[in-house]
């Protein structure tokens, strides 16, 4: 039983050093580290969008027919 322990042991060791890869701090968070204001453009984009949405709705013009 003891050398079972010693064999599972060895593989959770190998399979450990084969994923310290994805540690890395260059593998992880690349996009987000690349694109650093990207999430808070997206967010003001959106904010904007339903802003004019509202803002149409609101002050539509009295002539306009369109759906």
């Amino acid at each position: 039983m003891a050398s079972g322990g010693k064999g599972l042991n060895a593989t959770g060791e190998f399979f450990r050093r084969r994923d310290e890869w994805r540690r890395h701090p260059m593998v992880g968070n690349q996009l987000r580290h690349a694109t650093p204001g990207l999430g808070i453009a997206i967010v003001a984009f959106g904010i904007y969008l339903v802003g004019e949405a509202a803002y149409n709705r609101i002050y539509r013009p009295s002539g306009d027919h369109h759906h």
